[in-house]
């Protein structure tokens, strides 16, 4: 499953790897590419939206919207 998140308060590479750690802690196998100047995260998963909204969440960053399909 493509989740994109838009996400509020990265702002360099160690948000970047900080949120990309978070996601694969959930899922091991996912593949995550950061946006940083757009303030997205596109993810690759078969986690649960709501399960990686919260491990970014956790990570300190506040997802602002989510466009999944």
């Amino acid at each position: 499953m493509s989740i994109e998140f838009k996400v509020e308060g990265m702002s360099c590479q160690h948000c970047v790897a900080a949120v990309t750690r978070a996601i694969q802690e959930q899922d091991a196998g996912a593949h995550v590419q950061v946006d940083l100047p757009a303030g997205k995260v596109a993810v690759e998963s078969g986690a649960s939206v709501d399960t990686l909204k919260a491990a970014i969440d956790e990570a300190g960053y506040t997802v602002v919207g989510v466009d999944g399909n």
